[in-house]
C-alpha cells in the first residue's frame, strides 16, 4: 500500500460526512478508529455511523466488539496493519479495499475518527505491553472496589515510582492498567515504555478538522440533544448492569449513571454530558496540534481537502 490517510479532529466537528464523501471520491473504505464507536451495544452515545451511512461507504471496526471484551491500542495496532495488509495485496496490483478513480494511480486506505491513542498507535506503534490476564485484571477491579483508589496509589508509588510521578492519579483505569503490567511480569509499567517510533511501510496523510470554537460548541451541544432524541436514555439504562466496565467510563455515560442514581436531574446530567463532551473537544485539539505533520482543514472545505491528499500520494 502506497499511502494512508488519516483524518481525525475534535468530538462533534464533522469528521463522519467529510470522510464518508472522501471514501465515496477515491472509491475505499473507512477504517474507524474510535474507541467506544467499536462497541455494537452503544451506538448512540458513541455518536456511531448509521446503517444507512455504512450502507454508502463500507466501514470496519464499527460494532465489531461486545462491550464486556477487552480491547486495547495495540490490540487495534495489529489488527489494523492486518487488516491493510489482507485488504492490500503489494503495490501496484489490484486492492479488495480500493477502486481507483481516474485521477490517482496509488493504492490507499482510510483511517478516522477521533481516538487519540488509537491512531498514534497505527501511525507511529505502541510499546509492547503485555495482554493482562483475566484473573490478574479481575483481582485489580476487586481490590479497587475493597480498599479504594489512595491505597493502590501508595503501591504503584513502591512498584513504580518512576509511573507514580507523572500518571493521572484521578484516572483509575491508568493506575489499575500500571499495577496489573507489574504483578503479571514482576517489572515496573515505565520499563515497557520506550516511546519508540516505528516505521511503516506507506506514506501517511495526516489531515485534521476543526471549526471556529464558537461553531463547534454549538454543534457539540446540538448532537447530545440529538442523542437523547435517538434515545441515549434507554440505551445507557440497558448498560447499567455493565456501568462497571471500562468501555462505559466516558462521556455520556457517566453522567446518565449519575442520573439514575437519582444523583443529578435529566436536565443536569445533559448539561454535563455537553460540558463534558466540550472539554474533551479541547483535550483531543491540545493533543493534534502537537503533530507537527497534521495538516488543517475545515471540514466544509472538501476540495482543498481532496487537492492535498492527491498532492501527497
Amino acid at each position: 500500500m502506497n499511502s494512508l490517510i488519516v483524518i481525525t479532529g475534535p468530538t462533534g466537528v464533522g469528521k463522519t460526512e467529510l470522510c464518508l464523501q472522501i471514501a465515496e471520491h477515491y472509491g475505499i473504505d473507512i477504517i474507524n478508529a474510535d474507541s467506544r464507536q467499536i462497541f455494537a451495544e452503544i451506538p448512540i452515545g458513541t455518536a456511531a455511523p448509521s446503517a444507512e451511512q455504512m450502507q454508502r461507504v463500507r466501514h470496519y471496526f464499527v460494532g465489531s466488539h461486545h462491550i464486556g471484551d477487552y480491547y486495547s491500542a495495540s490490540s487495534y495496532e495489529q489488527d489494523v496493519l492486518n487488516l491493510l495488509g489482507r485488504l492490500v495485496e503489494v503495490e501496484g496490483q489490484s486492492s479488495t479495499i480500493h477502486h481507483l478513480t481516474p485521477n490517482t494511480h496509488h493504492p490507499i486506505a482510510l483511517l478516522s475518527g477521533g481516538s487519540m491513542m488509537y491512531i498514534d498507535a497505527v501511525c507511529n506503534g505502541i510499546d509492547d505491553i503485555p495482554n493482562i490476564r483475566e484473573d490478574i485484571r479481575n483481582e485489580m477491579k476487586r481490590r479497587l472496589e475493597v480498599e479504594g483508589l489512595d491505597v493502590l496509589l501508595e503501591e504503584l508509588s513502591r512498584l513504580d515510582p518512576e509511573h507514580y510521578a507523572i500518571v493521572d492519579r484521578k484516572n483509575p483505569r491508568r493506575i489499575l492498567h500500571a499495577l496489573e503490567i507489574c504483578h503479571q511480569t514482576g517489572k515496573t509499567y515505565t520499563s515497557f515504555r520506550t516511546g519508540e517510533k516505528r516505521k511503516r511501510p506507506f506514506n501517511i496523510i495526516k489531515i485534521g478538522l476543526n471549526r471556529d470554537r464558537d461553531e463547534l460548541y454549538e454543534r457539540i451541544n446540538h448532537r447530545v440533544l440529538d442523542m437523547m432524541e435517538q434515545g441515549l436514555e434507554q440505551e445507557a439504562r440497558a448498560m447499567l448492569p455493565h456501568r462497571e466496565l471500562n468501555a462505559l467510563n466516558t462521556v455520556g455515560y457517566k453522567e446518565m449513571f449519575q442520573y439514575f442514581d437519582g444523583v443529578i436531574p435529566l436536565e443536569e446530567a445533559i448539561r454535563q454530558i455537553q460540558s463534558n463532551s466540550r472539554r474533551y473537544a479541547r483535550k483531543q485539539l491540545t493533543w493534534y496540534k502537537r503533530d507537527v505533520e497534521m495538516q488543517w482543514f475545515n471540514p466544509e472545505n472538501i476540495t482543498e481537502i481532496t487537492n492535498y491528499i492527491d498532492s501527497r500520494l
